[in-house]
């Protein structure tokens, strides 16, 4: 056989059997899974394969490996484009195309692949977003893919969106455990921005991880700010229970608590406006150390996924959280008259970067101050004055350090301050301890010197007055007593020279 009839031979061999159902006559059809390629193990889903009006026949193939499922479905589903699995395995997943066809124009192109995917096979990772989920409109943001397993692929999906996920190869970042980088952005506020997460072996590339928890970003606006506030206060003992109330009169009817430095939010609440005004309360406890940091509130209405600015920031703190002990006093004494000044000294022993003040009722933020060593002892002094009848009031103390700032000692004893009015009375009783300071603190009264009322220091110096005023009238009389008695010895001194003298007698002769 001559080369030529060779090739010809193989030509006709080769393109006779094809010449019938040849590609590219017929647009490629349309190839998608409901409710999504991605499918957790021994869910339902349906391949659907979608193409021209005069399809006669349609084909589905897994590529690298035959599907044997595919040979078992009905023929007419597989007429109508349909290829449902009642319960997705790992033998489902795979990389899968379609085509269709009729006897007058022959075969279409493949369709677009599919990725099938089927989640389940490892433990979830851990998805977070740096520096914080908060985001403004515009801006971008780092989704961060950890697992303790050594995977070397992983996979960023939106939720609800059924679009071919972006992938990136892990980078392994400490020993046993892998990380993988996901930029998302630029953000805007016209859909909801929520992921998850999956790994995977690059030698089975379809076979995922359990999705790790749902991560939502929020796309921050302009709109109004609304308030934070807590009940009972920001300073709170372990086990107890706070309320965090988040406010606003734009109408919100969404509200979002967000604590910094955290995955997510806390919670998620729906307010309805009244009048106006709309508010969400947010139910903190029983509280731990955890708790403790600063919170942000946000807005929005709903049908809007663009958030509100935050509100100002919140500081929660945890008391109890040091063994050291710390003291509170007052100079010059805990009873004061209005329009005077006084200090109140905060002390440890142990050491302390800040000292925070606090009054009983008041709605004021903590005063916090930084401590100074002096006397073997760490403390901050607190000045205030001049005073009024509003600085009356029950006074505790902490000590906070640098490294935890929103976890405190133990409150100081109570300290009871005193505003006499103006008329020297006092506007109230003293009902609590005058001083918390042990007997090493001593030295902030002065020795020998009781604490007073405004009225008793008057009275001393009005009697004072009158002692010197009784002293001085004794002297002047003492003074004039003597003069009269020197007066008095001139006179009896001189009083012998003006007696009359004796007359001389004289003798008569005879």
């Amino acid at each position: 056989m001559t080369p030529i009839l060779t090739v010809l031979i193989c030509l006709g061999l080769s393109l006779g059997p094809r010449t019938h159902v040849q590609a590219g006559h017929l647009p490629k059809p349309t190839l998608w899974a409901e409710p999504g390629s991605v499918i957790t193990q021994g869910s339902p889903v349906t391949l659907r394969c979608q193409g021209g009006q005069e399809t006669q026949e349609y084909r589905l193939y897994r590529e690298k490996k035959t599907a044997l499922w595919i040979t078992r479905i009905p023929q007419e589903l597989v007429k109508k484009g349909q290829f449902p699995i009642p319960s997705i395995t790992w033998e489902h997943a795979g990389r899968y195309r379609c085509y269709y066809g009729s006897d007058t124009a022959g075969r279409s192109e493949s369709s677009d692949p599919l990725e099938l995917v089927v989640t389940g096979a490892y433990i979830k990772p851990t998805l977070s977003a740096q520096p914080s989920p908060v985001v403004n409109s515009g801006g971008n943001v780092i989704l961060q893919c950890d697992s303790q397993v050594a995977f070397d692929g992983f996979s960023l999906c939106k939720e609800g969106e059924d679009e071919h996920p972006q992938c990136l190869n892990s980078q392994p970042h400490a020993r046993g455990s892998s990380r993988a980088i996901f930029s998302v952005g630029p953000v805007s506020p016209s859909r909801r921005w929520w992921y998850r997460c999956y790994a995977y072996d690059s030698n089975s590339p379809y076979e995922w991880s359990l999705p790790s928890d749902l991560l939502e970003l929020l796309v921050l606006g302009v709109s109004k700010k609304p308030s934070l506030s807590v009940q009972p206060g920001p300073i709170v003992a372990p086990e107890e229970t706070l309320t965090l109330q988040c406010g606003s009169d734009a109408g919100y009817n969404r509200f979002v608590l967000y604590k910094d430095g955290e995955r997510d939010f806390l919670q998620l609440a729906g307010a309805q406006p009244q009048a106006g005004l709309s508010q969400a309360n947010f139910t903190l406890g029983p509280v731990s150390r955890s708790y403790g940091g600063q919170y942000r509130c946000y807005g929005a209405h709903n049908l809007s996924s663009e958030w509100s600015a935050p509100s100002d920031p919140l500081d929660i703190l945890i008391a109890g959280q040091f063994y050291d002990r710390v003291s509170l006093s007052v100079q010059p004494g805990p009873t004061v008259a209005s329009g005077e000044n006084v200090t109140l000294l905060c002390q440890s022993q142990g050491w302390m970067q800040t000292f925070l003040l606090t009054k009983e009722g008041a709605a004021d933020d903590p005063w916090r101050l930084r401590s100074t060593y002096q006397s073997q002892k760490y403390q901050a002094e607190f000045p205030m004055g001049p005073v009024t009848s509003a600085h009356a009031g029950t006074y505790r103390c902490y000590g906070s350090q640098s490294s935890k700032p929103y976890l405190l000692t133990h409150p100081s004893d109570p300290l009871e301050l005193v505003v006499s009015g103006p008329s020297g009375g006092p506007s109230s009783p003293t009902t609590g301890p005058t001083s918390t300071s042990g007997p090493e603190d001593q030295p902030l009264t002065p020795t020998g010197s009781d604490p007073q009322s405004g009225l008793g220091r008057h009275l001393g110096v009005v009697i004072g007055i009158l002692v010197a005023v009784i002293l001085l009238l004794l002297l002047l009389l003492l003074l004039f007593l003597i003069l009269r008695h020197r007066r008095q010895g001139k006179h009896w001194t001189s009083s012998p020279a003006q007696l009359p003298m004796p007359r001389k007698k004289t003798s008569m002769l005879p």
